[in-house]
């Protein structure tokens, strides 16, 4: 039987229009929900702002500078929280990073593909574990053991100032808050990672293979150059998160208003999150305006590292293309 092709023109009409009709729907709603977030980013910021304002005209630069939280006097300082985000950041990446890394390479290049989608669906699993139960987790159980670890570092490299320790107490220090933030930053950075490294063209990695390139080799010079944007946009998205992680932090150091300068076994520290979670609760009216202040700090942190991902990833691709 022929069919003619004024026969098949109506019903591929009928069938583009509702196609086309159905993405116009989907544009418009994702659309809304994109201008939708930014209206709340936007009144986050406004509000935040609208706080920060009067606490600098009242603190000045010693809101950004000094280290004391006094509210007898009125004088509130964030430098040592700030200094202290910085700190626990800098750890967990240190620990988080190559981690991630290691373990990325060994679900896509060396593991069996039941043993590489059971580590996959692990990861992710872990990944969704709230931070509260990994705050549980780091003070019950991990902190203990982490704090044999310390001892050990102090007992035969304590001649280094980063690994002094002279109070004896190697619990609630920054080390242990680093480390458990490296365990919540390795899911998320691993998952993007593994990701991108998936997406290794085949063609490269056999050519590569061919000419008798080794896997160091094949991974310096064909994976980790082609997926150099979306490892550096994993890394950046795991420390978004050690920036702003909060009950986490505050279960596991000992929060103390003092810049403690490269001595991370030392029981005293904390961040801005941990901060504001730890003072919220029995603050009043001045104090409630500064700890919105100190969030706004925060924000404007977090918001500048992002961009500077979004740079870094956008300059490695306009590279690489």
């Amino acid at each position: 039987m022929t069919v003619a092709p004024q026969d098949l023109k109506p019903r591929a009409l009928v069938s583009g229009a509702s196609f086309n009709r159905g993405d116009r729907v989907f544009n418009r709603v994702i659309t809304l929900a994109a201008f939708t977030a930014l209206f709340v980013l936007a009144g986050i910021t406004v509000f935040l702002g609208y706080q920060f304002i009067p606490v600098v005209q009242e603190q000045g630069l010693f809101f950004f500078t000094g280290s004391a939280w006094d509210p007898a006097a009125g004088r509130y300082g964030i430098w040592a929280m700030v200094y202290g985000s910085i700190l626990l950041s800098v750890i967990a990446l240190i620990v988080a990073v190559p981690a991630s890394l290691l373990l990325s390479i060994f679900m896509v290049f060396l593991a069996p593909r039941r043993v590489s989608a059971v580590l996959t669906n692990l990861v992710d699993l872990m990944a969704a574990i709230p931070s509260i139960i990994l705050g549980l987790w780091g003070f019950w159980v991990f902190q203990q053991v982490a704090a044999d670890w310390s001892e050990l570092l102090n007992r035969y490299f304590g001649w280094i100032p980063l690994f002094q320790n002279s109070s004896g107490n190697f619990t609630g220090t920054p080390f242990i808050a680093g480390l458990v933030l490296a365990v919540m930053m390795i899911p998320i950075t691993t998952s993007v990672t593994r990701e991108v490294m998936a997406r290794t063209p085949p063609e490269l990695i056999n050519a590569a293979e061919s000419l008798g390139c080794s896997l160091y080799s094949m991974l310096r010079h064909v994976a980790l150059p082609f997926g150099r944007g979306g490892l550096i946009g994993g890394v950046m998205l795991g420390l978004g998160r050690a920036l702003g992680e909060t009950v986490a932090v505050f279960f596991v150091i000992k929060l103390v208003f003092d810049v403690n300068l490269f001595r991370i076994l030392e029981s005293e520290g904390g961040s801005v999150a941990s901060m504001i979670v730890a003072k919220f609760g029995e603050a009043n009216e001045q104090e409630l305006q500064v700890l919105l202040a100190a969030g706004f700090v925060l924000f404007v942190g977090t918001l500048i590292v992002n961009l500077i991902a979004n740079a870094i990833v956008g300059r490695t691709g306009r590279l690489s293309s």
